[in-house]
């Protein structure tokens, strides 16, 4: 599955346009480098996402083309967050 994809799907993100935004501004780093939105997310992949503030370290549990809003926080696991590093 696409990163951008993914990150919407999951909810990490709530719209894959900022998704793919955030891909392209290099804000999102897959096993500790830039991942464009086309990246294939496979299980184990450790992702990082910062936004404005708030940063997010996550692994990726599973991985499900549709989710229900109730088991988004299943295919992943919250490794760190906080405020972002500058």
């Amino acid at each position: 599955m696409r990163l951008d994809k993914y990150l919407k799907v999951s909810r990490l993100i709530k719209r894959r346009t900022i998704a793919n935004e955030a891909c392209d501004a290099g804000r999102v780093l897959v096993n500790s480098k830039p991942a464009r939105a086309s990246y294939e997310v496979k299980v184990g992949d450790l992702i990082e996402i910062g936004l404005g503030s708030r940063s997010i370290r996550a692994k990726v549990l599973s991985i499900s083309e549709t989710v229900g809003k109730g088991q988004a926080s299943d295919l992943y696991q919250i490794l760190s967050e906080g405020p972002a590093e500058h």
